[in-house]
């Protein structure tokens, strides 16, 4: 048995206080009848719950996102560094998430965490060609040649080979950068490889999710509907 409202919260209906509005509004059935008391003990096992008509089903999978500030390494653990884990707030901390893929310490911005080993799969692997798009702030600006040469794919100095990727010079010493992989700092090293230096990072954007308002270093929960734009193929 559980509250009505974590149940709604952990399938990603919302935040608790916006859960608590749907049931009052009588969105929520429970069994067919309308359910208004977001505190009721619920047993999805047992009992149908329905939001807006649709069934919700007992999933434990969840998909959170973060506005990550600098300062914390992208890792479950680390002897002698802050790590993202530590920015989860208490009800998410037993959860079983993982990051998905890797910001670097000093990178800010969007990085997501899941519980489910498929998606965080599908999400990272080069093959699925999920685009995430950076801000960057670096020395120079960008030239006409240094576009093509992302498009085309770069070979830096240890030879590594980077797939081709989208550089958009936004003016002097800033740009955005689109990649479908995520190599180590491949974003800065790719800049690098073409003489422009970064000096700020921050992604903005993984597939159709967007930082929009998150504030740095606050969390949310994805919404179902979200959730299900990830899983589509592109």
């Amino acid at each position: 048995m559980e509250r009505l409202d974590k149940f709604l919260a952990d399938r990603g209906a919302g935040t608790r206080s916006q859960v608590k509005l749907l049931v009052k509004s009588g969105a929520v059935t429970v069994d067919g009848r309308v359910e208004r008391d977001s505190s009721r003990k619920v047993d999805p096992a047992k009992e149908q719950i329905c939001l807006h008509g649709e069934p919700l089903v007992a999933d434990s999978r969840l998909v959170v996102m973060l506005n990550k500030p600098a300062g914390f390494v992208t890792a479950t653990e680390d002897k002698t560094e802050k790590t993202v884990m530590q920015l989860l707030p208490p009800e998410f901390q037993n959860r079983d998430l993982k990051p998905v893929g890797r910001l670097d310490k000093a990178t800010e911005g969007l990085l997501l965490f899941t519980n489910d080993g498929d998606l965080l799969h599908r999400l990272i692997s080069p093959k699925k060609e999920v685009p995430k798009i950076y801000y960057a702030r670096h020395e120079g600006e960008a030239s006409l040649a240094d576009v093509q040469a992302f498009a085309q794919g770069l070979t830096l100095r240890d030879g590594t080979v980077c797939r081709s990727a989208r550089l958009e010079p936004l003016g002097p010493g800033e740009s955005l950068v689109t990649v479908c992989e995520g190599k180590y700092h491949q974003v800065r090293r790719m800049m690098a490889s073409r003489g422009m230096t970064v000096t700020y990072l921050e992604r903005r954007a993984e597939g159709p999710l967007t930082l929009g308002g998150l504030p740095r270093g606050e969390i949310r929960q994805l919404t179902a509907e979200e959730i299900m734009q990830l899983e589509m193929p592109e």
